[in-house]
């Protein structure tokens, strides 16, 4: 198999779900890409059930120009992320160059403090859905929704076909 030449940038923030940060930070490695864990600083988060990750770059560090593609994971540290304005640009800077932008769960939330939604399909967990309509998605219940650049999905139990539609995605 060809190694994944692709540079990746998982978010990460207090509260991320666990699975939905390490299985594909650990399954972009698997397949040879570089993956960077980037949080507003340089710093380790816990997870919701305290479960710590390391931010190896901080946001004031990176651009989009660093990156192929970027994941939200969810949990509730997407709430956190989109805090920030420099995560905000960051994404919405990636996503608008045409670049892979996946998010599960509640990382979709992070997409609605964009423009990248609008108009486009997605899918996200079910207590988000009002969220991605006000932000002009056309919300479905599926376990995963591409749209262009955009790959959004609902929860951990979709992780499996979140993946695959994701490296499909990367080539």
């Amino acid at each position: 198999m060809t190694p994944l030449n692709k540079r990746i940038a998982i978010l990460v923030e207090q509260q991320y779900q666990e699975l939905e940060l390490w299985y594909p930070y650990y399954r972009l490695k698997e397949a040879g890409a570089k993956v960077s864990l980037v949080g507003p600083k340089l710093q380790s988060y816990p997870s919701k059930l305290g479960y710590p990750a390391k931010a190896e770059k901080a946001i004031d560090d990176v651009s989009a120009d660093d990156f192929d593609a970027i994941v939200i994971p969810g949990g509730f540290c997407p709430d956190y992320l989109r805090r920030s304005p420099k995560v905000i640009a960051l994404v919405a800077a990636i996503a608008g160059a045409g670049k892979p932008t996946a998010a599960i769960c509640h990382g979709p939330w992070v997409l609605c403090s964009t423009t990248v939604l609008k108009g486009k399909r997605a899918t996200s967990f079910g207590s988000i859905k009002d969220d991605l309509t006000n932000a002009g998605a056309i919300w479905e219940d599926a376990e995963t929704v591409v749209d262009g650049n955009i790959l959004t999905s609902r929860t951990p139990d979709d992780l499996p076909a979140f993946m695959a539609a994701f490296l499909k995605m990367l080539g």
